[in-house]
């Protein structure tokens, strides 16, 4: 499927986004990976396959940033076939403990306005190929979560809006994916920004058994492959979503339950 399929992937050196441009590589498609961290970049480049990956640096939370790099990305893989929007940023904190409004700002800057920004400039390159978009979401795109109130509202802001822009687009051949995961064994909890803005630099909770950077990168591509709407990872997230519709002071109830207790 995405043999010489031309990819941007955000977000792409580390995490997730490693695995998404490792798995598109290693599948025959040609990638660009931005990120803020060159080394890093080099270093997934390197597992993609020599001629395979051409890093891009830039930090996508700087508009001129996030632009530029869509285009330098676009012109280094000759047009575009897939967008994938997978650069995030989250906090740990309750609202009424928030030292540092910026928090805020920031979780809109990489989690949405990134997004906008990016799909803004490639929307040409995109309906010329009638290509895909794929998405990193969070089960805090679709329901509330304690202590993350500015990563839960940047990314609900950013799945209405690709859910907008998907059906905008149908007539164009354009698809629009976005895969919904719990909790991910990435390490990024660590990074997670606290009340006074800066990065906890610990695991706020338990991650084990939760999915791996790899699982959702192989889900995500798979449905949108198969040009899916929607991906819910993890079956306790597919009965939460289903049983909020009926049930959501129970659901909210067990959210709350399971930040105290450390997941």
């Amino acid at each position: 499927m995405w043999a010489g399929k031309r990819a941007i992937v955000t977000g792409a050196s580390g995490g997730i986004g490693e695995e998404l441009a490792v798995q598109l590589a290693a599948a025959g498609a040609h990638v660009a990976l931005v990120a803020r961290r060159r080394d890093e970049l080099e270093r997934v480049a390197s597992r993609c396959g020599a001629g395979r990956a051409q890093v891009v640096v830039a930090d996508v939370a700087n508009q001129a940033d996030c632009e530029r790099a869509t285009r330098e990305a676009i012109t280094a893989l000759g047009g575009l076939d897939v967008l994938v929007h997978n650069a995030g940023q989250a906090m740990w904190a309750p609202f009424e403990d928030m030292q540092d409004a910026t928090v805020f700002e920031k979780m809109l800057a990489v989690n949405y306005l990134s997004v906008l920004w990016s799909t803004r400039v490639a929307l040409a390159a995109l309906k010329e190929s009638r290509g895909r978009i794929l998405a990193v979401s969070s089960i805090a795109g679709i329901t509330g979560v304690p202590l993350r109130s500015g990563y839960v509202a940047a990314k609900h802001a950013m799945t209405g809006f690709l859910n907008t822009l998907r059906i905008e687009l149908a007539d164009a051949g354009v698809s629009v994916t976005i895969i919904h995961p719990g909790w991910v064994a990435t390490g990024s909890q660590a990074r997670n920004l606290g009340a006074d803005g800066n990065m906890l630099g610990k695991m706020p909770v338990s991650v084990s058994g939760a999915a791996t950077a790899a699982d959702v990168a192989r889900a995500l591509l798979a449905a949108g492959a198969r040009r899916e709407r929607r991906v819910v990872l993890g079956w306790r997230s597919r009965i939460g979503i289903l049983l909020k519709e009926f049930f959501p002071g129970l659901i909210d109830g067990m959210a709350a339950k399971a930040i105290r207790r450390g997941r």
